[in-house]
């Protein structure tokens, strides 16, 4: 699939690193991607979803959030409020340079961003979560060891999927201040959530918390065996990819 690497500035004017994913022939519509905690563009089942929806006829970008991957900035500066800025920024570039997104995709903490800033972003008619948190303070669980430590002295270093990462005071005042449940409540936009019951890392009550809050449409499909990465089974991916781009069609 042809693929171009494109930047642009996010939430702290940092140059953010970016791949736009597009079919040879005219692109049906235009989808947005946003990782997860501390994950990446370029994880593999990322890319499996973005050839798949590529095969469909539909454009994709895929972006590193500030301070992850080939972006720059610092990661322990960022907090689930400077997610939701990159999001809506790579939403921008899109519309400035290609065609705004009609559909929004976020795996794990970026489904959550990508709740947050549906409504904000007038072409998007339809948003899928991957095994996503249904609120904000969820992610606490993953250094909840060290919460002391943080509260204590501003920050501390705490492994993220086995890499050394610094999270800051700031990180965990900011993920308390938003009503994820009220977000959901208010979506108007077609929702399809995806999630394994094996989720060992985001569990299904999540996914039964967003379904019930969220308004129809609303869909769910079951990632049965699922890990939350989709990393054990390459079929997961494009499972993923292949139900979404055939439940989009509907709302593009």
């Amino acid at each position: 699939m042809p693929s171009e690497k494109i930047e642009f500035k996010g939430a702290f004017g940092d140059v953010l690193s970016a791949k736009v994913d597009y079919p040879e022939g005219d692109v049906r519509s235009w989808v947005l991607f946003a990782h997860g905690f501390s994950i990446g563009k370029d994880l593999k089942p990322i890319r499996t979803i973005s050839r798949a929806l590529v095969e469909n006829g539909y454009g994709m970008l895929r972006f590193d959030f500030t301070g992850l991957g080939d972006s720059e900035g610092n990661f322990s500066d960022t907090n689930f409020t400077s997610n939701c800025d990159d999001l809506r920024a790579a939403a921008g570039f899109l519309r400035d340079n290609f065609k705004a997104p009609c559909v929004l995709i976020g795996h794990s903490f970026g489904g959550t961003a990508a709740l947050k800033v549906a409504d904000e972003i007038p072409e998007c008619k339809a948003v899928a979560t991957i095994g996503s948190p249904c609120d904000t303070t969820h992610i606490v669980h993953q250094f909840a060891d060290q919460l002391e430590e943080i509260e204590e002295a501003g920050e501390a270093k705490v492994l993220l999927g086995g890499r050394p990462f610094i999270i800051k005071e700031q990180f965990l005042d900011d993920i308390g201040n938003h009503d994820i449940a009220k977000e959901i409540g208010d979506l108007d936009r077609a929702l399809m959530i995806f999630h394994s019951p094996q989720d060992r890392v985001v569990g299904i009550d999540n996914a039964a918390h967003i379904y019930v809050k969220a308004r129809h449409p609303k869909s769910f499909v079951s990632l049965d065996g699922a890990d939350h990465l989709l990393l054990k089974n390459p079929a997961d991916a494009e499972y993923v990819a292949n139900v979404l781009a055939a439940w989009a069609q509907r709302y593009i």
